[in-house]
């Protein structure tokens, strides 16, 4: 069955960073896209990133762009996320999730994911 098991997440100083990963299995990996997101408390769950199954398209939200940088091995089967310049606000709790029915998109709309990792904790002290 799909597994989505996330890791990474911690507890850091404001501009420090963090890379979260996502281990990926049973489905075809390198072909879907996936995508971060994250839910701080009693905050709607928010788009993060996102990336196709080539690589190649790579959107963010914007109040990320330009801090953090998503990737992929797909050789590990792994979807990973390099947090850097942290803030306070980025404290949430981060899912990965995987567009399994679609080939090599990468959006921002939630409801396109089929699967859901059970996050991890992230926490930027000031």
């Amino acid at each position: 069955q799909v597994q989505l098991v996330e890791s990474g997440g911690g507890s850091v100083q404001a501009g420090g960073s963090l890379r979260l990963s996502c281990a990926a299995s049973g489905f075809a990996f390198s072909r879907v896209g996936m995508g971060w997101f994250r839910q701080a408390p009693g905050k709607e769950r928010e788009f993060v990133a996102a990336i196709s199954g080539s690589g190649t398209s790579t959107p963010y939200g914007g109040s990320v762009k330009g801090r953090f940088i998503i990737s992929r091995d797909s050789a590990k089967n792994t979807l990973l996320l390099q947090m850097n310049s942290l803030k306070p606000e980025d404290t949430a709790v981060y899912y990965c999730a995987a567009d399994v029915n679609r080939y090599n998109y990468a959006t921002s709309n939630q409801r396109e994911y089929d699967y859901w990792g059970q996050g991890t904790q992230v926490t930027v002290s000031s």
